[in-house]
């Protein structure tokens, strides 16, 4: 296979995912310079469009969702005329003839982003094999929701790895484009600080928060079909969870970090019925103006959780008996993504008799909105008094949008496409990790049926239903707010 393919084939060219953030980061690799001048581009989607139709539709797009300095550069004209549109019905056999013809020449190799319905897979999959789009130069990149469950995630799977060979499968996660996710393994493993305490030695406890402020924001049919506990712990949150616990990999190849990680997701321990919080925003307040129920949003009542909170277990060596906590919800109190590792208490407190109170370390990691490392630790208060000693919590920061200020921050699909394109699968989601992924899920959607587990009220603009606070407060922890 190439290294770098010389033709790009983009479904759902016309869509959402598309508009806001694939042609604007498309775009932005042709501005660096970081595709190659030959690299084409053949949108497809079912809407009928001739090639100028639909660069208008991009020109739109970019115009829209480009930042100022990107328009600047005057390219806009020259990017479009890398794309070419063919309009296709996934369910046509006929139509992937009609879609090769315009690809054209691939023996340059070529790299495909599938953004479809789960349903689709199967058919497209197949007719991708009869015009010919599935050789051994042919990389497929594909866009979640990667099914439903474990046996419908294994059949998309299987129709894929018909045609498809696993190292030419790029499974979509988009958390694994942020820059800050990356950092995790840069803050772990280029750091000698943080190894000899990051384990069940050094850490009490872990947290994990995806928190939004948006509602059904126009995807009501399949956010309501889906729910948190799918949207987000399936997928973005127990990726995070793997990069915080893994073991160190023998190289940055991408090979040994998808090895760590699949060993992590095996290790999960099954989720008990009394470690687990479903939840459903209702009316309330979000950033200071009022919003309506998720049955308001939806248009009719729903069991569907719009928010999860999870106590679980890593069964290994470096984790045992550390809680790890995580929670994702909608209508939140703000918009918020990180990671808190809380370490240990020292063992011995020095400054008890002169009146000396501690606090645990406590590291965190935030992804959004703003990026930052900060590291809480204790310091005495200045002072002459020699009878007591007062010490108090402050941070040591480090700002990763400052440190690096000069540096362009990248759209996750930026990165998500570039390695695409050159055939980069570290970023990517391997076939064993989906499936360890949807065991452990399914345990948690087995306990919901069998015990009947129902949705707990939350007002919007809240951090969630009481029986998230009770949940960490049982084993004397709050979470970080």
């Amino acid at each position: 296979m190439p290294e770098t393919s010389s033709c790009l084939l983009l479904f759902g060219a016309t869509g959402d995912l598309a508009r806001r953030m694939l042609l604007p980061s498309l775009y932005a690799l042709h501005d660096d310079e970081l595709i190659g001048a030959n690299l084409r581009i053949v949108a497809t989607a079912r809407s009928e469009h001739s090639t100028e139709e639909y660069r208008a539709i991009a020109r739109e797009a970019l115009e829209r969702y480009l930042p100022e300095d990107r328009k600047a550069s005057g390219k806009i004209a020259d990017f479009l005329g890398r794309i070419e549109y063919q309009a296709l019905d996934a369910n046509d056999p006929d139509g992937y003839r009609l879609l090769a013809e315009k690809a054209g020449d691939i023996s340059g190799g070529l790299s495909i982003f599938l953004s479809t319905a789960p349903s689709l897979f199967e058919p497209t999959i197949h007719g991708l094999a009869s015009a010919g789009l599935t050789e051994s130069n042919v990389r497929i990149g594909l866009e979640k929701p990667l099914g439903f469950d474990l046996a419908s995630s294994m059949e998309i799977n299987d129709a894929v790895a018909s045609a498809f060979a696993e190292h030419q499968i790029f499974r979509i996660d988009h958390y694994l484009g942020k820059e800050t996710v990356q950092n995790l393994m840069a803050l772990r493993f280029a750091n000698t600080i943080f190894e000899p305490l990051w384990n069940a030695n050094g850490v009490d406890h872990v947290e994990i928060t995806v928190a939004e402020t948006v509602g059904l924001e126009g995807r009501s049919g399949f956010y309501d079909d889906t729910g948190a506990l799918r949207d987000m712990v399936q997928n973005h949150m127990l990726q995070l969870l793997a990069l915080i616990a893994m073991e160190p990999p023998a190289n940055l190849d991408a090979t040994s970090v998808r090895d760590e990680k699949v060993k992590v997701l095996r290790c999960l321990r099954p989720v008990e019925a009394s470690e687990m919080v479903r939840g459903q925003y209702s009316g309330g307040a979000v950033n200071g103006e009022v919003v309506g129920s998720y049955a308001d949003d939806l248009g009719n009542a729903s069991e569907t959780e719009t928010f999860v909170a999870l106590r679980a277990h890593i069964d290994n060596w470096r984790w045992q008996g550390v809680p790890f906590y995580l929670r994702t919800g909608k209508r939140m109190a703000e918009r918020r993504s990180e990671i808190v590792i809380q370490f240990k208490c020292v063992p011995h407190n020095i400054f008890a008799a002169r009146g000396g109170t501690m606090t645990s370390n406590r590291l965190v990691i935030r992804l959004q909105p703003e990026e930052y490392v900060r590291l809480m630790v204790m310091a005495k208060e200045p002072g002459l008094d020699r009878e007591k000693v007062t010490l108090r919590e402050v941070p040591l920061d480090l700002s990763l949008t400052q440190a690096f200020s000069k540096v362009r921050r990248r759209i996750a699909y930026e990165r998500l496409l570039l390695d695409l394109i050159h055939g980069e699968p570290t970023l990517f989601v391997r076939r064993d990790e989906v499936e360890a992924q949807w065991t452990w899920i399914d345990g948690i959607r087995r306990i919901w049926a069998e015990k009947n587990v129902g949705v707990k009220p939350y007002g919007a603009g809240s951090w969630g239903p009481s029986a998230a606070i009770a949940l960490t407060e049982r084993d004397g922890v709050s979470w970080h707010e």
